[in-house]
Order: C-alpha cells, then structure tokens, then sequence
C-alpha cells in the first residue's frame, strides 16, 4: 500500500484499516486529508485484494472533531463552495463504494467527522464517541453533506434540532436515534468491526455492491429506488454467483463467491 502524509493502512485478510492519523489534531480534516481520502477510495475501488474497509482515528479521544478551521480564514464565497464540493465529491465516493465501508468511531466525531461517517455505510461506535455537528456556532452550515445525511439517518425534526442548536450526543443516543447502527466497548470496536465487514464481504460481492446502489438510489433525485431495484436484480440472477449461491443453498454446503 502506498504511504501518506496523513492516514495509515493496513491490508489483512481482504480487510483494508484506514485509521485517520492526526492525533495532536484531535484527526480534524485538513486539504491533505480529503485529498489522501480520494487517493486511498480509489485504491478501494480498483484493488481487488480490498474486500471491505474500516475508517477510524488515531488515539483513543477523537474519530475525526470536525475539520481544520484554520484553512477557513479569509474564504470567498466561491472559494467556500469549492471547498463543499471538494468533500462532496470524496464523501459520495465513499457512500457509492461498491465494497462495504464502516465507520468505527472512537471519540469525538463532529462536524466533518460526522459527516464522514455518516457518509460510510454503517457506523459502530465506541463508549465514549459523541456526535454532533457544531457549525452555526462558526457561522456557517455542514457542508459534507451533513443537512442531507444527518436528515436521512434521523428524520427531518431531531436532524433540524442538531443541526440549529449544535448539540453534542453521546453514543447511546446516536444508536437510539439511528445514526449508528451499534454501541461496543472501546477495546472491542476494531475487533467487533473488523467481524461485520468479514461476515459482508463473505456474501457474494456483487450483490452486495447493488444492495448499496438499490439503497442509495432511494434518495437520488429523479432516480426511482423501485426501478433500480428491479433492473439490478435482473442482473444479480445473470452472474456465476447466483448460480453458485442457489447451488449451495440447495445442496445444503457454504457457497463458493467469485464476485463474477
């Protein structure tokens, strides 16, 4: 694996660890870390050795507490807009990998921290993690995608309420709200994540990849979920998989998935 500035790697057992790797930071997104993002995301979708991912901090007090606000002083409106679109276009690579991606957040994850988990396909947090995205308290809005995800996960009503008041919730209250799908020990969130993504990634691939389109389409505009439902069905039952996958069902053994 290639060696960055600011993340760390590790490939084991099809099981790619990106651990964000700012700790005197609290791991707070900075230009190199969005565009290190976009470099590693294209390494998910092109390396087939990679069968899933796991996205987390470095240290034990922050996932990533928000983006560098330093590199905000002094923007242009257009320079602003740049810098949105720029995590847009990360974060919806991330949401529209083909191969499962999971947050575990260990700590703080605020502002962009949120967001880029909120951008990954499931999120299993530690104890300790809190959740909240804190920008009209700077003056300005989420602007990774946190007003449409947050409302996504959440519902319009308590997504209004976190997003206008910039309240910090802790992890309970995430998982009760549906923002992560799972509370874990501390020491046991890597271990705990690196069995979700091992149990994912043993299905067949390729149908994996189209649940994550189906889903997804559900909220693309002027896409109908239904439709796209209807025709990537159509070809998971075209693939050796399918054929594979029934084959064992029937004769009663553990399928055999080549991805094709």
């Amino acid at each position: 694996m290639k060696e960055y500035a600011t993340l760390l790697t590790e490939l084991s057992e099809g099981i790619l660890l990106i651990t964000i790797n700012r700790e005197d930071k609290l791991n707070a997104l900075n230009k190199t870390v969005i565009g290190e993002l976009d470099d590693v995301i294209d390494e998910v979708y092109n390396n087939p050795e990679i069968k899933g991912v796991i996205i987390t901090g470095k240290g034990a007090k922050s996932f990533v507490a928000g983006a560098d606000i330093t590199e905000f002083s002094g923007m242009s409106e257009e320079q602003g807009k740049a810098l949105a679109r720029r995590g847009h276009d990360v974060f919806d690579k991330i949401e529209m990998s083909p191969k499962p991606i999971i947050a575990a957040v260990n700590g703080f994850a605020l502002g962009g921290g949120c967001e880029l988990a909120m951008a990954c396909h499931l999120r299993i947090a530690s104890e300790n993690a809190k959740f909240g995205q804190p920008e009209v308290k700077l003056g300005i809005i989420p602007g990774y995608g946190g007003t449409q995800r947050l409302t996504q996960l959440i519902g319009k009503g308590k997504a209004l309420e976190l997003l206008m008041t910039a309240d910090t919730i802790d992890a309970t209250c995430a998982e009760k709200l549906g923002l992560v799908n799972d509370v874990v020990q501390t020491v046991e969130l890597l271990e705990i994540c690196r069995a979700l993504v091992a149990k994912i990634t043993s299905m067949a691939p390729y149908a994996v990849a189209q649940v994550i389109q189906s889903v997804y389409a559900h909220f693309k505009s002027g896409i109908d979920g239904f439709d796209t439902e209807i025709d990537l069905f159509g070809k998971c039952v075209a693939t050796n998989d399918f054929t594979e996958g029934t084959a064992a069902f029937l004769q009663k053994r553990k399928a055999k998935f080549s991805g094709e």
